[in-house]
């Protein structure tokens, strides 16, 4: 039987590119979205993946939703935190809101989503977690405190859950991706792009979402199982950790 897969934030940007990937390798898919409606229908019609609503920052949120998921495709063998927001703003000007916000978001969410997945994960002696962080939170940002220390908490979260899991068949791995054309990076004006954002990457360009869902599709398949706790650059040379 086909493995059920759940990626949240995965119906927009790199988590769309990451779920019609899985689902063109074989797995039942699950997208999980906060708020836009009109883009996860879209995506629901373009692509035959199922979508389901609610806030990954929500506890019982999440419980509830993926026992809806399970009841529909069957246990979550493969789980995919793809889930992000940005509130960005200089440290000595940020909000309470704006930093638990982004940290309630992108790392609590990590604990939210893994709790509820991991004892079954255990029993069933096979699993497959991949978190997707970000270049920032290996290296910072300025002007992102938040975001910066929501993505190295979440590369701290997956090497100390590697260790926990292995010997339980599951493995944890992380993605730090760089600049990605997605919207958000396309909507940056293209003289700022050009002058101050590619000159950095070393191979000269943005990359693709769908070279992000290639290193997950890896990640989750079986030929992975001997790699744990490991972060994965996916960069193009920006920043060499």
């Amino acid at each position: 039987m086909a493995r059920v897969a759940v990626v949240t934030g995965g119906s927009r940007g790199i988590g769309a590119a990451i779920s019609k990937a899985l689902k063109a390798s074989g797995y039942k898919v699950a997208a999980i979205y906060a708020g836009n409606d009109e883009a996860a229908a879209k995506f629901k019609a373009e692509t035959g993946i199922p979508v389901y609503k609610w806030d990954v920052s929500n506890y019982e949120a999440c419980i509830a939703g993926l026992k809806q998921v399970e009841a529909d495709l069957g246990p979550v063998e493969v789980l995919v935190n793809n889930a992000g927001i940005t509130r960005d703003g200089m440290f000595h000007k940020m909000t309470v809101e704006q930093w638990y916000a982004v940290i309630n978001t992108n790392l609590n969410s990590l604990f939210n989503m893994c709790r509820p997945v991991i004892e079954g994960m255990r029993a069933r002696k096979f699993g497959r977690i991949v978190n997707i962080s970000s270049i920032n939170g290996q290296k910072g940002q300025m002007g992102q405190t938040n975001y910066s220390a929501s993505k190295a908490g979440d590369i701290g979260f997956t090497k100390a859950l590697a260790q926990e899991s292995a010997k339980s068949g599951i493995t944890v791995n992380v993605i730090c991706p760089g600049y990605i054309a997605t919207e958000m990076v396309m909507a940056v004006p293209l003289e700022v792009r050009e002058k101050n954002i590619i000159p950095q990457i070393a191979v000269g360009r943005l990359g693709e979402p769908e070279e992000i869902a290639r290193c997950v599709v890896f990640l989750a398949s079986d030929e992975a199982g001997f790699i744990t706790g490991s972060t994965l650059s996916a960069n193009g040379g920006q920043y060499m950790a």
